[in-house]
Order: structure tokens, then sequence, then C-alpha cells
């Protein structure tokens, strides 16, 4: 998540006219004021400051300066910097408000670089005022986090926290960015969540992506329970599909799957479940929740239309649903597409014991020698066995019998092949003596009694 810290021009400029007010306030003859802690917005940790005052000359310079640079004149501005520059004896108070002009003109020319160098020599300067030590100091946080120096951004936000007694949500949101991008989730919990904290505090909701930071943190962290208490509240005020969507993921990784097939089962009735890898989650979590009427449906649905492609894998997946659901007929359709798609013969074995299951014993043959002849049958002795019942049901006893032969070369099936051998050739002895009784019993001449007999 990338962090939401940029400066913009506008704040800056706040703070630069601000600056301005306060030269101005000061201008005179060189003298001591003071700014108390309590002027401080949030507070400050430290003492009263004595603050050098601004000579006059200094101060229309830079009231020119900034005039210019607020017309986007900055090149004319830059070159009335540099007269100020050259001017002899500043003050320490003159030299930081100069390069925190220079800071500001750099920003607006994207000279972000450049810019953090004039804010570091306004940090430089001794005995600052608290307002602009404390401004500077966040405002130059910003601007690594801009450039992505983040352990330096980090690091310049705390030392803004160690001078100021109140800081608001949004540097506690800072400092555990800074930590984010640092990989250092464990310190950035802390922030997020103290910021967090003062957001509710004064009533309101806190912003959404305050709510995700905390959520992407506790997934970092593998803490799921606590993950899952984050998206609930991120959804309470900020419903979203994609949120229902991270809550059910959060559920699976708890193991709570009857929750996670719950929302997934709410959001497809919703139209939300827009993509195939949505539909065929469902449909697996129906499967696993022995629902399989309703894995079909959906799925049966979205084969129709085109959501889910008809593929191998999906194909065999609708069948098997059906098949679960005791629709043996609705899963023969798109097992026999599979079984064409596929590269091995397996698919056709499963469609020649469904074709069995049916007492569609020629269908069966069909599937079951499609299959061995494609190859790749997982256990070919077994299709061979189920080749030589539908066979024999058709009363095609020699091919029955060949089928049976093949299977008995594999010791897994030897001894159920070899029954059904000797079951064959008993039937057929059976046959053909009753065959060979009736062929002798209609040669035989039936005289009629003589007439009057009684």
């Amino acid at each position: 998540m990338k962090p939401n810290t940029t400066v913009t021009p506008r704040a800056l400029l706040q703070a630069f006219t601000a600056a301005l007010v306060l030269a101005a306030m000061t201008v005179g003859p060189a003298c001591w004021s003071t700014v108390t802690a309590a002027e401080q917005k949030g507070g400050d940790k430290r003492e009263t400051r004595k603050v050098a005052a601004m000579s006059e000359a200094v101060y229309k310079k830079l009231t020119e300066a900034q005039e210019l640079i607020e017309a986007r004149k900055t090149n004319e501005g830059l070159a009335v910097l540099e007269q100020i520059r050259n001017m002899k004896s500043l003050s320490p108070y003159e030299l930081a408000q100069l390069w925190n002009y220079y800071a500001y003109t750099y920003f607006t020319l994207e000279r972000y670089k450049d810019a953090i160098g004039a804010y570091e020599k306004v940090l430089q300067q001794p005995e600052l005022p608290e307002a602009l030590e404390n401004g500077t100091l966040y405002t130059l946080a910003q601007l690594y986090f801009q450039i992505e120096q983040y352990q330096k951004a980090v690091d310049t936000i705390k030392r803004w926290f160690a001078v100021v007694t109140e800081p608001t949500e949004n540097a506690y949101l800072l400092l555990g960015q800074g930590y984010y991008q640092l990989k250092k989730y464990k310190e950035a919990l802390d922030p997020i969540q103290t910021a967090m904290k003062l957001v509710k505090a004064r009533g309101e909701v806190p912003k959404e992506n305050l709510y995700l930071l905390l959520r992407v943190l506790y997934y970092e962290l593998n803490d799921y329970k606590n993950m899952a208490d984050v998206i609930r509240e991120l959804i309470a005020h900020y419903p979203k599909t994609d949120y229902w969507l991270t809550l059910a993921g959060t559920y699976s990784e708890l193991k709570q799957l009857r929750k996670q097939m719950s929302i997934m089962e709410m959001l497809y009735e919703h139209g939300d479940l827009v993509k195939e890898n949505q539909v065929l989650n469902l449909a697996n979590l129906y499967l696993l929740h022995d629902v399989p009427y309703k894995a079909a449906k959906v799925m049966q649905k979205g084969v129709d239309s085109g959501l889910i492609k008809a593929e191998v894998k999906n194909l065999r997946l609708l069948s098997q649903a059906w098949l679960q659901a005791q629709e043996t007929e609705k899963s023969l359709p798109p097992l026999e597409k599979a079984a064409k798609m596929s590269d091995d013969g397996e698919l056709y074995v499963r469609l020649g014991q469904a074709y069995i299951n049916l007492d569609r014993w020629s269908s069966a043959v069909e599937a079951l020698q499609a299959g061995l002849k494609k190859g790749g049958v997982k256990r070919p002795d077994s299709a061979n066995i189920m080749l030589g019942l539908a066979l024999f049901e058709l009363d095609k006893f020699d091919a029955a019998k060949a089928a049976f032969r093949v299977a008995q070369g594999d010791r897994r099936s030897a001894k159920t092949a070899g029954q059904w051998i000797s079951y064959i050739e008993s039937e057929q002895d059976r046959q053909q003596a009753l065959q060979e009784s009736l062929k002798s019993g209609s040669q035989k001449k039936i005289v009629p009694p003589p007439a009057g007999a009684s």
C-alpha cells in the first residue's frame, strides 16, 4: 500500500505565508520576543524560547519574493532570495526564513531533493520559533516520503513527536505508513491503532485508508482474527464488494468455511460475483459442504453464459457436481465434452461407468473402448472389467472374455476377471446345451392318436 503523504503546494503556501506573518510581527530593531508553548498547535514539550526579530529590509525582500513566487514567477523570486542571501549579517532567524522560502520555491518546481536540503538548513539555525521548527519537521518528513526515503521519513517524524504534546491522527498515520513501507509491521501497528482511537474518541468515523492500512498490517502479521474484525467494521462504514470478498477469504484462513460460503452465496445472489474464479470458489464451497445441487446449478449457469470457460477441469467439476446431486443424465454432456478434450482416456472411463449405471451398455462399450485406445488410463484393468461387463450384457461373450483376459493380467483384477471368465464359459455351455436340447426335440415325429381312441 502506497502511503498517502503527498505534500501539496497549498499546504506549503499556508506555512510559507504564516511564516511571513510571524516575521511581520517581529520587524523592528534587534530585540528578543517570546513564543510560549501554549501558542504552539498541539502543544510543545519545550520551554518558552526567544525569537530574534527580522529587519525591515529583509522583511520587504521576503514579501517581494513571496509575491513573485505566488505569481509563478519563480526565477524572479529566486533572484530576490539570492539578493537576501548576499546580505551581510543575517540573523539565524532571518536565515531560517530565507531557507524556508527557498524550500517552498524548490517544491513548486518539483525539485524535491533541493527542497529537502533547504528545510534541513532551516533546522540548522539556532533558537528557531517552535511553530517554524515543528512545521518544518513535519513537512520534511512528508517530503522524505515523497522521494521514498522511508527511514529518514520515520526518523524525522519521530523528531517531531518528541517536541509536541498532542499529535493528531495524521501524524500517527504518517509514522505507521513509514514503518509499513520499511516492512516493520509490528512497529506500525501501535501508531495506526492510536490514530483510530483518536478519531473514534471525537465521535467520528475513521477514514477508509486508515482501516485499509490496519487491515493489511494484520494480514502481514498473520493475525486473521483481528483482520476479520477490522474488515467487518470497514464494511459497516464503507460497504464494497471487494471488502466482502476479502472478509470471505479471511474466514477461509480462519477455517470458518461455512461463514465464507454464506458471504459468497450472498454476493452471488446479488449479482456481485462477476469473475470465473469467484463462481468456481462458491461451487467448491457448496461441494465441500455437501450441497452438490447448488454447486451444479451455479456452474451450469456459468458455463452456459460463458463466464466459466468450458475447459476440461471445469467440465469435469460440473459433471462431478451433477453426479453427487444424483442427476446422472445431466452429468453426461459436460463429461462427454471433457473426455473429447482431455489428453488421456481417464474421463472416457468415467463416462463409461456413468453409462453402465444407466444400463446403457452400447454407449458404455463405446466410451470404454475410446478411453483405452486414447491411453493414459490410471487403472486399465478396472476399465477392462467394466468393458467386459458391458459386452456380457450385450451377449457378446467372446469379446467380453477377451476384455476380462486383458484385465486378468493385472494381479489387482486377476481374481475378479477369472471369475467372470468362468461364469461366461459356464453360461455359454448352458446356452449351447439348451440349444442342442431344443434342436433334438424338434426332430421327433409326433404320431396322432387313432380315431375313436378314448
